[in-house]
């Protein structure tokens, strides 16, 4: 499971071979959450306000970035770091 960000005290990882929908896994303390590329949305699990709202700026600024890492993620192959939320 490599971790390709951390901001904040929030880390974002991929699985590798994942289920779908392409999604990332962010942490945050003893909270983690599924969250989807594509819309946004939590899959699964939960992230406190602040949190998930860090976590939504920084992916929509990357989410052609979060695109490839789920597919090279999906090969399994080496994935790429994303910037983290400046």
């Amino acid at each position: 499971m490599p971790k390709v960000s951390e901001f904040y005290g929030i880390r974002i990882y991929f699985y590798f071979d994942d289920h779908p929908p392409p999604h990332f896994h962010a942490y945050y303390g003893e909270y983690q959450a599924l969250i989807a590329i594509e819309s946004l949305e939590v899959i699964e699990g939960y992230l406190p306000g602040r949190a998930m709202s860090l976590v939504v700026e920084w992916a929509i600024a990357r989410r052609e970035e979060l695109r490839r890492a789920w597919q090279q993620a999906s090969q399994p192959a080496p994935i790429a770091p994303i910037e983290p939320l400046a």
